[in-house]
This record gives structure tokens, sequence and C-alpha cells, in this order.
């Protein structure tokens, strides 16, 4: 089936309002408020300078290193919220939000395994890649590569993104295998579902950006740059939650328009 954003677009919007109650409260729990308390309890990470470069990457990546710890519960965290998410919007049997919970937390380590597993593999292949490239010692032909690359992962990464969907929608929980059905789910629509991804992006990013701009600087000049870190600490959060909300709409969207009718939407025909 050929990849209609309209419809997709139209569809999730549509069952995000028919059930925003409910949608919104879990965005607010499981994207909203884990964020903020991120945001709000952890340090600024290090600006990339320092005496020399290595200092600031070696500070960089401690950084990093000292938040794993609240890092990978939160996506775990927030991953349980998605397929409890896309379990409410695709799910025939009308699940209840605790079911809903229950089956997202089910879920959440074959998807985030599917997640470790593709990256890896782009890792590894790009990585490898450029590697190769570097040894010829031409710093074009290296650039060339990378950018290359880049494009490849990120249709790659389009191309796998509905494993969520599939995880929570066809109980695929073998990671190998969720991979391998998102990638036929979207076969023949793969660079039609990037040039939506990379609308859809830039649409956000500018949006967000431009918000949390706003509402920062309006804090800073009403309160001082404490509440102004603290506004666009809120800010980007509500609206960080209101994407992530959106996205899972979409995928599940997408999901239903590319995967055809299910199981029980071909019974449901004769009852």
């Amino acid at each position: 089936m050929r990849f209609d954003s309209n419809l997709a677009w139209r569809t999730a919007h549509s069952a995000i309002l028919a059930n925003r109650d409910v949608l919104l409260a879990l965005a607010g729990v499981f994207f909203l408020l884990p964020r903020l308390a991120f945001a709000l309890l952890m340090p600024d990470p290090p600006a990339a300078q320092g005496p020399s470069p290595a200092q600031s990457m070696q500070a960089i990546e401690q950084f990093y290193a000292n938040a794993l710890p609240f890092v990978i519960p939160m996506i775990l965290f927030q991953a349980v919220g998605v397929l409890a998410i896309l379990t409410l919007f695709t799910d025939r049997s009308r699940p209840t939000v605790g079911q809903a919970l229950t089956l997202g937390a089910k879920g959440v380590f074959p998807y985030v395994l599917a997640q470790i597993l593709l990256a890896a593999a782009v890792a590894l292949v790009g990585g490898g890649l450029i590697g190769v490239l570097t040894l010829t010692k031409q710093p074009t032909l290296a650039v060339a590569g990378m950018i290359v690359v880049m494009i490849v992962a990120a249709a790659a990464y389009v191309r796998m993104s509905l494993v969520g969907p599939v995880v929570a929608v066809e109980r695929v929980y073998n990671p190998a295998r969720a991979l391998m059905r998102s990638w036929a789910i979207t076969r023949g629509n793969g660079w039609r579902l990037f040039g939506f991804a990379v609308l859809v992006g830039i649409v956000v990013m500018v949006a967000m950006l431009a918000v949390i701009s706003i509402g920062g600087s309006i804090g800073t000049l009403a309160g001082g740059p404490d509440v102004g870190r603290i506004v666009s600490a809120v800010v980007s959060s509500v609206l960080a939650a209101i994407v992530t909300l959106y996205i899972a709409g979409l995928m599940a969207a997408i999901h239903r328009q590319l995967a055809g009718p299910s199981v029980d939407d071909i019974m449901a025909t004769f009852e």
C-alpha cells in the first residue's frame, strides 16, 4: 500500500482528540514528569571548551557516564508509556489503562533491545565504512562517505520505525523479528516515510526552539536566570511530551495503514 501522510496525520490527530483525557494523563506521567525532573535536577552538560579538545571531550563523556544511572531507567519508563499508548491506540479489544500498561511493560525489553541491535548494526557498518575511507587519506572522499552513511542510517531508522507498533500491536517479542517485520511493512514506502519524517522533524525542531527561547527569555526577564532555566525546562518538557504523544499516534496510524487489517479486523466484518 502507498503511504498517505495526510491520512496518517488525520488518523493520529483524531485518535488523540477522541481520547485526550487518558492520553494526556499518560503523556504527563511517562513523558513530561521524567523529562522535567531530569532537566531540573541534573546539571547542564559541560560546554565544549577547555584547555584542549581532548579534555573537553573527556569532561562531556564523564558527564554522560555519571548521568547513565538516571537516563537508563528514564528511557525504560518512557518506553513503557509509548508501548501502552500504542496499545490503547490500536488494540480492538479495548484494554483498560492498567492492561495497556501491563502489555507495555511486557514489551519494553524487546523494544529497547531492538533499538540497541539497530544502533549497533548502523555503528558497525557505518563506522567500518568511514574508517576505510579515512585510511585513503582523501578528506573529500571521507566527508562524502560520512554524508552518505548518515543519510542511509537515517533511512534505515525510518524503515525500522514501526518496531514499537509491531511489539505493542502484533505482540512480536523477538527483537530481530520485530526489526524484520518493520522492514517488511515499510517496503516500497521507505523514501516517502523518510521525507515525511524529515518534514515533521524540521517543523518540530523550529517550533520547539522558538517557543522554548521565548519562554526562557520571558522567565529570565521576570525573575532572573534561575527562573528562566525553570521556565525553559517546564516549556521544553511539556512540548516534548506532546510531541512524543503525537509521534506515537503517527506510528500507530502508519502501522495500521501499511500493515493492513489484522485478524481481528477481518473477523469483525463477519460479526
